[in-house]
């Protein structure tokens, strides 16, 4: 038995790095799943990917700090499927190095629209579905940066710091309704974003493998697993928890 068969799983910032492993990861627990991304750009191949496990997969192009997207990708999950069951709610940026004082207000207010709004958008549209059915998980991607500071990221430390709260609220409000929220915070991720980032600054690599103990970057297909296990009947009595996933980093 699959973890998650005849589920239906919405993946936003499905076409690459974290989102990409999720879709894929979810299908192979039997999930039929949507992707959706404001990039059209990779999609074929995740879809390409669910689609070798067996299981469906549709893409959906949304930018999901427009409410009027998020609205109709979710009214477009519910037409095809008739339900949704699982929400990875995973679409985000990160930011360049710059202190508080020196961050411009634009860059401000796209990470904060980009990384929480987002995120509150999904759940404001995913939740009323699944208290209809009575029934639902949420799992919503914050970050290490959700729980501790970094000088230099005050935007996305506060995005993310958002994301954790967002969640923890929302689970208590639902808590009895069957609808799980529970938070994922990765630590540094092998992904498309931190390659670019170390070609760019080629130093960069020894500081992020010395920031987790385990002294290796994770893998986006470890925070998959953690994505699938929240969403799953495993995890039925978790709810308002954030789970670390960072090789040891906020341990110390």
């Amino acid at each position: 038995m699959k973890m998650l068969d005849g589920k239906i799983a919405l993946i936003t910032g499905g076409s690459s790095g974290i989102g990409r492993a999720a879709a894929a990861a979810f299908a192979r627990e039997g999930a039929n799943v949507i992707i959706a991304d404001i990039m059209v750009e990779g999609s074929e191949e995740t879809l390409a990917l669910v689609r070798e496990t067996g299981s469906k997969a549709i893409f959906i192009k949304a930018d999901v700090t427009r409410a009027a997207e998020v609205e109709t990708m979710i009214d477009h999950c519910i037409k095809t499927y008739g339900h949704l069951d699982c929400a990875f709610n995973n679409a985000g940026i990160g930011g360049g190095r710059k202190r508080t004082a020196d961050t411009t207000e634009e860059e401000w207010d796209r990470m904060i629209e980009i990384n929480l709004k987002g995120v509150w958008l999904c759940m404001k549209y995913e939740i009323p579905h699944m208290l209809a059915q009575g029934k639902g998980a949420i799992v919503n991607t914050s970050s290490v940066a959700g729980l501790i500071g970094f000088a230099g990221t005050a935007a996305y430390v506060a995005s993310k710091h958002g994301v954790v709260g967002l969640t923890k609220s929302a689970a208590l409000e639902y808590a009895t309704s069957g609808v799980r929220i529970n938070a994922l915070c990765p630590g540094v991720i092998n992904t498309p974003l931190i390659e670019r980032n170390i070609a760019a600054r080629p130093k960069l690599e020894e500081f992020y493998l010395n920031m987790h103990p385990i002294g290796r970057l994770g893998e986006a297909a470890e925070i998959a697993e953690a994505a699938v296990w929240l969403c799953s009947d495993a995890a039925s009595f978790v709810t308002g928890h954030t789970m670390v996933v960072d090789g040891g980093m906020v341990a110390r």
